[in-house]
């Protein structure tokens, strides 16, 4: 979530986040001149030789996709290729994910076997994957026995009600444990969340210090730290402090049980 220097932008994104679940005041106010560029572009295509016969009832006007570079988000877009590659490297023959992106969770049953845990199955019909309702915060496997692992930008949602679960203000502190509970011994857990100066932004998510990730997982091996700054660059192999002062990074953390 972005901070700015300026305390009236800061209101005024405030009120953004306020207005913007039911309207979104930014794409209307641009979307006004993009109609008459719509229009425009509707009669000079109408008017080329060979054009398709246009009806009122098939149009589908797209207002925003006209930019000079390709927009993406830099957190799901990083931590899933760090994630990807990791568990390709390690050789996995199967792999458990809870409740990260399915694009992900897609893409890895190309190369292991991966089961899905989360609140809402993803009925999809892939080989080398199954998918079963379950809460990070009660894992359906036995102590220790899962040999790898991942849990991307989601335990920051915990406890905060966002996606019906209850209201618990030690919710990422829990479902934390709770993934080190299952984690097999020389096992590897790949876990992701925003990272920077602690603040909760209610019902959205949480941010953490990466200090306070490291106690919460105190009973495994940091392999890793890498992240993504609030300037949307990846940085590998980072200090557990790099991050300490950005406003909405995120931390990426490798975790291994000895």
């Amino acid at each position: 979530m972005r901070r700015f220097d300026n305390p009236l932008k800061n209101v005024a994104y405030l009120a953004y986040r306020w207005v913007e679940p039911i309207a979104d005041p930014v794409k209307a106010v641009k979307a006004i001149p993009r109609y008459f560029s719509y229009w425009r572009d509707c009669v000079r295509y109408a008017s080329l030789e060979g054009a398709e016969k246009m009806r009122l009832a098939d149009s589908y006007p797209r207002l925003h996709e006209n930019t000079a570079t390709t927009p993406f988000d830099s957190h799901y877009f990083y931590q899933d290729i760090w994630a990807f590659k990791k568990i390709r490297q390690s050789g996995a023959e199967a792999h458990v994910d809870v409740g990260s992106r399915i694009d992900l969770v897609g893409f890895l049953t190309a190369i292991c076997k991966v089961t899905f845990i989360d609140l809402r199955p993803l009925e999809a019909d892939l080989e080398n994957f199954e998918s079963r309702k379950g809460s990070i915060l009660a894992l359906p496997f036995g102590d220790a026995t899962v040999p790898s692992l991942s849990c991307l930008h989601v335990a920051e949602h915990i406890g905060l009600g966002r996606y019906g679960d209850p209201l618990d203000p030690h919710g990422t502190h829990k479902a934390s444990v709770e993934l080190a509970r299952v984690l097999a011994p020389h096992g590897n857990l790949y876990f992701s969340l925003p990272v920077g100066k602690p603040r909760l932004c209610f019902n959205a998510h949480r941010i953490h210090a990466p200090q306070q990730i490291i106690s919460y997982f105190s009973g495994l091996t940091l392999a890793e730290f890498s992240g993504i700054d609030d300037r949307g660059n990846l940085r590998r192999n980072m200090n557990i402090h790099a991050l300490d002062n950005e406003n909405y990074a995120c931390g990426l953390f490798h975790f291994t049980k000895r």
